[in-house]
């Protein structure tokens, strides 16, 4: 069985770890925090620091990849035989990739929109998504087995729109991580400057509670929507929503539908586990 383990998620940092029951080793989403809190939020989940072989970095953002140098370093010292991959035009405008990349044994492997990828002991499936940076991309994450008896696990924050892709990929999962970064009456009446406001807002922003709402409502829809056990709510703003609104959003598509599955949401520092 797959476990999403969310260390951290918001504007401040992110990072999460991903990891199959039966495999020894592990997968990290990100990593937008300090080492400190990556090796506690480790511990905390039960997962072996040293287990962390593959790194996937969604995008260039520094609440993504700030850490990563640091954190590469530290988990090399405790005998991790690390791999980052990133896309090659991610790796071209992030300084913390290349940095990370000069710790001596790292590898780099680069992916794009649609490629397969062997990490963690796991099949990770690449989609894009619509952000405003260089590039920017979710995962669908699959463990051992065939059909539907393998377990999946869908990954989406970061986007300002639901991409075909992402739908596609998301279909069917057990566990799903899905933004729900603002609620617009808030982000409009806040006080942000009106361009981040608009910036926000667009296709190339973030999704709402309304937007995340919406998507969940059309995978529950969907061919394998009994198969959702958890949905969690991901890069939930501090200033322009609230996490109840975020997981009450989710939580209230599930109860229209009837749905057994359990509605959470993923905090800033407080670490949050879906098995």
């Amino acid at each position: 069985m797959l476990q999403l383990h969310v260390i951290a998620s918001g504007s401040k940092g992110n990072a999460a770890i991903i990891k199959d029951s039966a495999a020894e080793a592990a997968l990290l989403i990100d990593c937008g925090i300090c080492k400190r809190d990556l090796i506690a939020g480790c511990v905390g989940a039960g997962v072996d620091p040293a287990s962390l072989t593959d790194i996937l970095i969604t995008h260039d953002h520094s609440d993504h990849t700030k850490g990563l140098g640091v954190a590469v370093r530290g988990l090399t010292k405790l005998g991790a035989q690390v791999t980052i991959h990133a896309s090659p035009a991610v790796r071209a405008v992030s300084g913390p990739v290349e940095e990370a990349l000069g710790t001596e044994g790292v590898s780099f492997h680069p992916f794009r929109a649609g490629d397969a990828l062997s990490a963690g002991g796991m099949q990770v499936h690449v989609f894009r998504t619509s952000h405003d940076a260089v590039e920017s991309f979710g995962f669908r994450v699959e463990g051992e087995g065939e059909g539907w008896a393998k377990d999946t696990l869908g990954y989406l924050t970061d986007t300002g729109c639901v991409t075909p892709e992402a739908h596609d990929a998301l279909q069917g999962v057990r566990l799903l991580a899905l933004e729900a970064n603002h609620d617009v009456q808030m982000l409009r009446e806040g006080s942000y400057p009106y361009l981040l406001k608009q910036r926000i807002l667009s296709d190339r922003g973030h999704l709402s509670n309304d937007q995340a709402a919406a998507e969940l409502d059309q995978l529950l829809s969907c061919l394998g929507g009994t198969m959702l056990e958890q949905v969690v709510a991901m890069h939930v703003s501090q200033e322009n929503n609230l996490y109840l609104q975020a997981q009450e959003a989710l939580a209230q598509v599930l109860a229209l539908h009837q749905h057994p599955a359990s509605a959470s949401v993923a905090k800033q520092k407080t670490p949050i586990s879906l098995i």
